[in-house]
């Protein structure tokens, strides 16, 4: 089976993120800039409050096997010093039940996947 892990990191960490599973053997990555807020509402400096933060949001599609790896992979890495700081982000983790290839328009699913490793 495969997994989606959506990685929600600071725009600052993204490259030292993307590099690293780079190198742990993981280079498809999709990058997008998105903006939200987590549970602190935002950030208040002075009279203003900033409630929508940018981020940056990684997504890769790993086997089941490696997901372990690849979320401790990304949070070592996306983490502010030893202890982590508000607003560090979040991983979000789903089965993939089907993928598609566009320029081939062959359909992968994760029976079809163990029924070509077994055979």
């Amino acid at each position: 089976m495969k997994i989606m892990i959506r990685s929600i990191v600071r725009p600052d960490k993204t490259h030292q993120v993307m590099a690293a599973l780079m190198e742990a053997g993981f280079p498809a990555v999709t990058r997008m800039s998105v903006t939200g807020r987590g549970k602190q509402r935002g950030i208040k400096i002075g009279e203003i409050t900033y409630d929508e933060i940018p981020k940056e949001m990684l997504i890769t599609v790993v086997d089941e096997k490696d997901k372990d790896f690849v979320i401790k992979t990304v949070m070592k890495t996306a983490k502010t010093g030893d202890g982590g700081a508000f607003g560090d982000g979040k991983i979000f983790v789903s089965p993939v039940e089907e993928i598609y290839t566009i320029s081939s328009g062959i359909m992968e699913t994760g029976i079809e996947e163990k029924q070509e490793a077994t055979a």
